[in-house]
């Protein structure tokens, strides 16, 4: 692949990655009482644990989803926190699948009517992790290439 090329694939994959969080973000900040319920409807953490989550998570995704947009010295170390983040995405979303739980994901609305926590949802997760893992690859490959060339 030509260094424009992948270069702009990193780019792509920054920005849909960024935006994509940005986006999930902008309802949860506004309704951390529905993200709360969402949180809890996956029946994987304490009570005590979830209002803070609910307070925490959104504000944590939309800086990640800046810094990997607009902030060239933090975007490596914000591709991995949304990466690590997808992770655990992707276990709670696994989980509710495995029992068979039927919830909202909570991902991109708190009001109970967003996407489900199904496979549909477990791909997008699945691929925007692969994104992230790739942009993270190629961005320290194009790094030792200009670092040591």
């Amino acid at each position: 692949m030509t260094d424009s090329i992948s270069r702009t694939l990193r780019i792509a994959a920054r920005l849909a990655i960024g935006i994509t969080f940005i986006y999930a973000a902008v309802p949860k900040i506004h309704d951390p009482a529905g993200f709360a319920r969402s949180i809890h409807n996956y029946q994987l953490l304490p009570d005590a644990a979830v209002n803070p989550l609910a307070i925490f998570l959104p504000w944590l995704e939309i800086i990640c989803g800046i810094a990997v947009i607009a902030l060239p010295r933090l975007f490596r170390s914000a591709l991995v926190w949304l990466a690590a983040m997808l992770v655990i995405f992707i276990g709670a979303i696994a989980s509710a699948i495995a029992r068979g739980i039927n919830i909202d994901c909570g991902c991109f609305s708190t009001s109970g009517q967003g996407m489900r926590a199904g496979v549909p949802h477990l791909l997008l997760d699945l691929v925007l992790l692969a994104a992230a893992v790739w942009a993270l690859r190629s961005t320290s490959a194009a790094k030792q290439i200009v670092d040591h060339p």
